[in-house]
């Protein structure tokens, strides 16, 4: 054991006169070892200089969530309280909001932004989102230089793209259709909060005013899209009762009007057929009464339904014109160029260094074995 514990502090001693040995080699090398950093740091900025500036605004909101109607709802409780959701189980709704990062994702609700309109802060210019993308934004040059060869065969191609009169098709994309739903889906997204339910949307832009309104555009369209899933069925029965509550109407108006003008011609007849006749066409429109007067109350029924399923959102943070750029960050773009230079240089003063001078070392007495 007295054995094994020498040993062991000997290796340990080794490895501490190995690296104050290395230690040592990179402080002989310091000016080396500067040089790289510099040469690091500026390329460091050269890089985040010529990446664009990207803005970013996040709204947060928190929707309505219908409580579920099952006997379930303590263990739904526990779960909620244990910080897990239940997921589609919640509830009878198909688009929880869990899934409303997968809607806004998705390529009709992307391909329905494309038309629309936002300003631009510094020229005040109005574009659409499309043209936006496609011509106002910028990448840095090193995307252009490495993009050239494509670009240039793409001149000898023959592209569908250049159809005239050509309509957007959510089933069948063009590729720079696909290409701006790509670019468009990698800025807006959409987070939900398992805990809270709470759903942050996020868009960033080259340009904080367009950022500002995108978010507010997408905000205002994810409403619409879930308003209009949730209200699809009631608003469906209220046209259904909307369309039996004018029949109604219409017979009981004809009805009304037929007995109307059966007593103006007939007035002070006493025949026992006559009094029987307008008993009867009384008795119609009565009865016509009570049937618009019960498609009528159906329809207020089913307005009532329609607000009642309309979903509420709050919106815990606005959309606001952000003030600050997110990308790139200069400071740490410019460290991590510094810190790959020192490896890298440490890397060569201690391994590379010495492998390429055995190597030459090797060559060159292989050569005068030759002569």
């Amino acid at each position: 054991m007295q054995e094994d514990k020498n040993i062991m502090e000997k290796e340990g001693a080794e490895k501490e006169i190995d690296i104050m040995e290395l230690a040592v080699k990179l402080w002989n090398q310091r000016k080396r070892v500067i040089r790289w950093c510099v040469c690091g740091a500026v390329v460091g900025l050269i890089v985040a200089f010529s990446i664009p500036k990207e803005y970013s605004t996040a709204v947060k909101l928190s929707p309505e969530i219908t409580e579920p109607k099952a006997s379930g709802g303590g263990l739904s409780a526990l779960a909620s309280m244990a910080g897990l959701s239940t997921g589609a189980s919640a509830g009878m709704d198909a688009v929880y909001p869990q899934l409303y990062p997968d809607v806004v994702g998705s390529v009709p609700f992307l391909t329905g932004l494309f038309d629309v309109k936002v300003t631009t802060k510094k020229d005040k210019e109005v574009f659409t989102v499309k043209q936006y993308l496609e011509d106002e934004t910028s990448g840095p040059w090193w995307g252009f230089v490495f993009g050239l060869p494509g670009k240039i065969l793409g001149l000898f191609r023959s592209s569908e793209d250049e159809v005239e009169g050509h309509v957007l098709d959510n089933f069948q994309l063009t590729q720079a259709e696909n290409e701006l739903v790509k670019t468009l889906g990698e800025r807006v997204s959409a987070n939900v909060d398992q805990k809270t339910s709470v759903i942050t949307i996020s868009v960033m832009m080259q340009d904080p005013l367009v950022s500002a309104m995108l978010a507010d555009t997408v905000v205002t369209r994810l409403q619409e899209y879930i308003t209009d899933y949730r209200t699809n069925k009631a608003r469906g029965d209220l046209r259904y009762a909307e369309m039996l509550n004018e029949e109604a109407r219409a017979k009981y108006y004809e009805a009304q009007q037929r007995y109307a003008e059966y007593l103006d011609h007939n007035q002070g007849i006493a025949f026992r057929s006559a009094q029987t006749e307008s008993e009867r066409l009384a008795n119609e429109a009565q009865l016509a009464f009570s049937l618009y007067n019960q498609t009528a109350q159906q329809v207020q029924k089913a307005q009532a339904k329609v607000q009642e399923a309309t979903p509420v959102y709050a919106i815990i943070s606005p959309a606001t014109v952000p003030v600050r750029q997110v990308k790139p960050k200069k400071a740490m773009i410019m460290i991590g160029f510094v810190f790959m230079a020192f490896v890298a240089c440490s890397a060569w003063i201690l391994f590379l260094s010495p492998m390429y001078g055995e190597y030459k070392d090797k060559l060159s007495q292989y050569k005068d074995e030759a002569k």
